[in-house]
């Protein structure tokens, strides 16, 4: 029904709300043509991707690549490899940052602006690249698991933003009158902090799950054992220095021959590599959005 009491738009607002939708959808169709491009090859046959047959929808259709990236064992155990860090990783990260931020979001801790200081100060300075390698070398984390893992254990970003969060969200009042009825600091953080801090949990694990699952510089510099490469590592010898290994190939000889095979293989690893971000990202989303604006903006 009409609602005559609107207010009615002049011509200059319907002018620049019919700017933002166009730049708006010209962003959308910059963004999702290649995604889509890369889902269509993926489900291509090698002819129709080498050819330039596809465009916007499968053609000769064929699960000829995922069979072929499914029965690849490196990709397998690069695959397994990247869960690992992600899980791991995101679990320290966030049991860190929880740890170190609630202290110092609470007016009691003597000294915190000076820790924060401190935080801060390592946001602006860094020792390099050398003086990092070094530190990882003296630790003996070389070639191992944990050096895709402690090294970054801790984002001060992240400290920051759950530190506002903390802040504005859980008043002191509260832990006052918890205590008075006899509750430790222990059990008012497991019982009133962490239930009330769902939206900050959640976008920092979507954070650090996403950053160890992107992760490929520290495997690059850090690691030697193809066994404990990420998935990243095993995308990116294949897309930028476009070599597949024979040995990696052997259970799918018959698709050697077949040309466009590189490229049906580089298009289904980029698929099965961002599937699992794809899938966690819709669950988090109202969470992201409500914890970045609290932690960000107020305080």
């Amino acid at each position: 029904m009409f609602n005559k009491t609107a207010i009615r738009e002049s011509k200059g607002d319907r002018l620049f709300m019919f700017l933002i939708y166009l730049f708006l959808s010209l962003v959308l169709i910059a963004v999702a043509v290649p995604l889509i491009y890369i889902v269509s090859s993926s489900f291509s046959s090698p002819q129709a991707v080498v050819t330039g047959k596809v465009w916007l929808f499968p053609v000769d259709f064929t699960l000829d690549g995922y069979k072929a990236v499914f029965n690849n064992p490196q990709i397998g155990v690069g695959y397994l490899n990247s869960l690992f860090y992600t899980v791991v990783g995101t679990i320290i990260n966030v049991t860190l940052t929880i740890m170190l931020a609630y202290p110092l979001a609470k007016k009691t801790l003597y000294g915190r602006n000076f820790f924060m200081v401190l935080l801060v100060i390592t946001m602006m300075f860094e020792g390099g690249l050398i003086p990092y390698y070094l530190v990882v070398k003296n630790l003996h984390l070389l070639d191992t698991r944990w050096a895709m893992i402690l090294p970054g254990a801790l984002g001060v970003f992240q400290v920051i933003v759950a530190r506002t969060f903390f802040q504005t969200t859980i008043p002191d009042e509260l832990a006052e009158a918890a205590e008075l009825d006899g509750c430790s600091d222990i059990r008012f953080i497991f019982s009133i902090v962490l239930p009330l801090s769902k939206p900050i949990i959640a976008v920092m694990t979507l954070m650090y799950a996403v950053g160890h699952w992107n992760a490929y510089f520290d495997a690059l510099i850090f690691l030697r054992s193809p066994d404990l490469f990420p998935l990243q590592i095993i995308l990116r010898n294949i897309l930028i220095l476009n070599s597949v290994d024979a040995s990696m190939m052997a259970d799918v000889s018959q698709m050697q021959a077949q040309q466009g095979l590189k490229d049906l293989l580089k298009y289904s690893l980029i698929v099965v590599a961002s599937l699992p971000v794809l899938i966690i990202y819709p669950f988090v989303q109202k969470h992201f959005v409500k914890g970045v604006m609290i932690g960000s903006l107020k305080g």
